[in-house]
């Protein structure tokens, strides 16, 4: 199957290009960059004037609920939601129902990405068994299965013993350890940050140090043992510190900051709204100017969107007792792009990057790149489109989201999965399991 792209900029921070080009691609791989290219008779062209065409975004940190908890989304629904944001593949945690902390879910997981998935899915594994924290799963077996990562996200690892020992245990297969930093002990009935807003509104505050505490403990872990960690949705001004100094000395530590802790704060909560209850809490306006300012300087490698779908009734009653997190596949490349690109806060090139090459080295994972003989995951974009977001036409089974009502301007206009169009203009026409 052969596709040409043709006169769109193609913007491939990984190999340094950004240029207006065109795209051949052939038998499901990149064949080559140009100008004025041609293809043999036959082959479907696009015309991509006026558009950005990158390399596949990357998210690595999505929520897709299967096995266990179907009624709030599935691997089915769960990519096609990251399809239609422009996303080509997701790495999926491990707080299902059973957790994966084995190789039976594992394997289930993967058999549904094959027949019913519509981007590339990269299982995680579990670090404790139950991602209860008291003894450690099977992790050479979840790497011999074909987990990328490891993680008890949710769930942090309170047993420094322990994390000790999973990070000595996974060197050999060179996997990295996601942390989820935060101290339990220091956030219990804690709703929302720790601070001035949280005393206002009469709600429990979880204080910034609940995360620096633990941020710094895995940098001094990764330093003893010689293993990656990569702080989960990074939060707070001191964490950015932590992580910045930390590589300085040459610990292997990367990190990702997600859409809704660049663009809110905790000011945003005063609503009571449940769709702005997150797990770290939206912070202050310093935390959210450092978490910035880390992403352009690379002090945070990636973007991701920490995907968290919950049934309505989850999100529904009094702010303390709803579930945290939301969806966000579907808004993350729009709400960038108005609120962090269009005003000139950040560059085209870094949030393409930071979606892109980023997160694929955080993770060692395929993808990030247009080189020649790469799989054809392309991600084109559209700057100038305008459009509301509106969470009933969302592709998720969820709605849970804070970006509802949003007027922004730019959106994914096609996803590319080894050559095959995913998704054209906010439809969904396939993906890898068709």
């Amino acid at each position: 199957m052969s596709l040409l792209i043709k006169g769109g900029r193609v913007l491939d921070p990984a190999n340094g290009v950004d240029a207006v080009e065109d795209l051949l691609i052939q038998d499901g791989k990149i064949a080559c960059l140009g100008k004025g290219l041609e293809a043999p008779d036959g082959t479907p062209v696009i015309a991509a004037a006026g558009k950005v065409v990158c390399p596949g975004f990357i998210d690595i940190h999505v929520h897709l609920r299967e096995p266990g908890y179907e009624y709030k989304e599935t691997v089915a629904t769960g990519t096609k939601a990251a399809a239609a944001g422009g996303f080509t593949a997701v790495a999926c945690m491990a707080n299902t129902n059973p957790v994966n902390d084995n190789r039976s879910v594992t394997d289930y997981i993967l058999a549904k990405a094959r027949s019913e998935g519509f981007v590339r899915v990269y299982p995680i594994g579990a670090v404790t068994r139950g991602l209860e924290g008291k003894e450690l799963a099977e992790l050479a077996e979840l790497a011999e299965a074909g987990c990328v990562a490891y993680s008890d996200d949710g769930h942090p690892i309170m047993n420094s013993a322990l994390l000790r020992r999973a990070m000595e245990y996974t060197l050999p297969f060179g996997l990295p350890i996601i942390s989820h930093a935060e101290d339990a002990h220091l956030v219990q009935g804690g709703v929302m940050n720790e601070g001035v807003v949280s005393t206002e509104l009469g709600l429990g505050g979880r204080p910034a140090t609940a995360e620096e505490v633990m941020v710094a403990r895995d940098c001094c872990l990764a330093e003893l043992t010689g293993a990656h960690v990569h702080i989960a949705h990074l939060s707070t001004a001191g964490a950015v510190r932590l992580v910045k100094e930390a590589k300085a000395r040459g610990i292997r530590v990367t990190a990702e900051v997600t859409p809704h802790h660049l663009l809110l704060t905790e000011e945003a909560v005063r609503g009571y709204d449940p769709n702005t209850k997150m797990n770290p809490p939206l912070r202050t306006k310093r935390d959210q100017e450092a978490l910035l300012e880390a992403l352009a300087d690379g002090t945070i490698d990636c973007i991701a969107t920490d995907h968290a779908p919950h049934a309505l009734s989850e999100k529904e009653g009094d702010f303390d007792g709803a579930a945290a997190g939301i969806v966000g596949l579907e808004t993350a490349a729009s709400v960038l792009l108005d609120r962090l690109v269009r005003p000139g806060l950040l560059s085209l090139k870094i949030l393409v990057e930071r979606l892109t090459a980023g997160p694929a080295r955080a993770l060692n994972l395929p993808g990030g790149s247009l080189a020649p003989g790469v799989d054809a995951d392309v991600t084109i974009l559209d700057p100038a489109r305008e459009l509301t977001i509106d969470p009933a036409g969302f592709h998720s089974k969820s709605r849970n989201t804070p970006f509802g009502g949003w007027r922004v301007t730019g959106m994914p206009w096609m996803t590319l999965i080894g050559g095959r169009v995913a998704m054209w203009e906010r439809v969904i026409k396939g993906g890898i399991h068709s």
